[in-house]
């Protein structure tokens, strides 16, 4: 692992020059979408060292408005020198905002860690920056006493370090636990009757849920099938949930475990009692629900029964730049949903530079700025998606079974 170019004695130097500056202007530094951009790289910099700076001071409001400026520095730009120049310190902050902090800066020190993680890319320096996280993020994970917001941003977070740094891991196996012990508690009782559970904590079921599909993208087909033979009867039982985004958690994550099991050809069929609820859920029109809700829920409903039916891939397109992306299966479409969440409005920007993002979702190289993109005709470009498909579902399999086996 390469040294980290940075300091404690440094940044502690920077700190007392900058951070007065937050004590005063309480909205942030440039990077909020108050003020206009950074016009040079130095400006860029010595901002976001600012903000860092700032994130050592007393009063928790500036703490949490520096996190927040650190963040939308990281989206709103693909700082990869900068991130790996000063990786120890970043994660410092982190760590220690997630352990001293409480509710709205433990969250977004969190949302940071996965920021970091996706701007570094696979490698030893992520690596490194999970192993410290990890153990401090699973405490905080499962510690019942902490606010449920809170610990639904460690569990995307968890799900997307995780995805990046330690897929195959003993670390990985661990939180998948973790993360199912969480959103199991959403099961329904014995009697058939469902948990009497308030919206924050039912949004962190449905925020474990999404991390342990995400999880289960790079997980070997194996480790899926026997959590489906033990555990399915029960995600279909959390289609009756009170709560839409759990509704559509695990409507799509079924979606997720029937792909890997029929790309290695395993024996699983959707039974009579799946169906039928998600062809009530993709066509729901019931008034108590709130009209957004129920648009939001039959759209995802209709792509699950299609698949889950007729073995109908999702087919999206995402333009960014000159460029598209295909999302043509239900785990390329988790993938994606989970980058999303944690770059919003920075997820093109990312398309385009981001070596991660780029290898994850079979782009190539960056596209040199001044040269010309060709042109292709609708059939041309449903061909090399079709073609694209099946080279990676042959490579996913591929890759799942050269990982270990890990027993449930």
């Amino acid at each position: 692992m390469a040294p980290s170019t940075d300091s404690k004695d440094e940044c502690c130097s920077l700190y007392s020059m900058s951070s007065s500056r937050f004590e005063e202007d309480e909205e942030g530094i440039g990077f909020d979408g108050t003020n206009e951009e950074p016009e040079t790289e130095d400006d860029f910099k010595d901002k976001l060292v600012a903000a860092m700076d700032a994130t050592y001071l007393k009063a928790a409001k500036a703490r949490v408005t520096a996190l927040a400026a650190i963040r939308k520095a990281f989206v709103s730009r693909y700082a990869l020198e900068f991130v790996s120049e000063r990786r120890s310190t970043i994660c410092d902050i982190v760590e220690r905002c997630i352990k001293k902090g409480k509710g709205e800066e433990q969250g977004s020190a969190a949302l940071l860690a996965a920021i970091v993680c996706v701007s570094l890319g696979s490698g030893d320096d992520t690596d490194a920056i999970f192993n410290e996280l990890k153990s401090t993020m699973m405490t905080i994970l499962m510690d019942k006493s902490v606010g449920a917001s809170v610990r639904s941003h460690i569990a995307t977070s968890l799900g997307l370090c995780c995805f990046i740094a330690g897929s195959g891991s003993e670390s990985c196996d661990e939180i998948l636990e973790s993360l199912h012990t969480l959103f199991s508690a959403s099961y329904f009782k014995g009697n058939g009757v469902a948990p009497n559970l308030g919206p924050e904590t039912t949004a962190l079921h449905a925020a474990a849920l999404y991390a342990w599909s995400l999880l289960c993208t790079i997980q070997p087909a194996s480790y899926v099938s026997r959590f489906a033979d033990k555990y399915l009867s029960k995600l279909i039982e959390l289609l009756d949930s009170s709560d839409v985004e759990l509704r559509i958690a695990a409507g799509e994550t079924i979606a997720v475990i029937f792909e890997i099991c029929r790309e290695a050809r395993m024996d699983i069929s959707p039974s009579a009692v799946l169906t039928d609820k998600l062809r009530q859920l993709a066509t729901d029109s019931q008034k108590f629900r709130a009209k957004k809700d129920r648009k939001k829920q039959r759209s995802s409903f209709r792509d699950v029964l299609k698949f889950i039916e007729d073995d109908e891939l999702p087919s999206e397109t995402v333009k960014f730049g000159r460029e598209r992306l295909f999302i043509d299966s239900w785990c390329r479409r988790r993938q994606y949903d989970a980058f999303c969440h944690v770059l919003g409005s920075g997820m093109n920007l990312h398309l385009k530079e981001n070596d991660l993002l780029r290898d994850v979702f079979e782009l190539g190289p960056p596209l040199p700025i001044d040269e010309p993109v060709q042109k292709i005709s609708k059939f041309q470009r449903k061909m090399e998606n079709i073609a694209s498909f099946k080279a990676r579902t042959k490579s996913r399999g591929k890759q799942r079974d050269k990982k270990v086996d890990v027993l449930w």
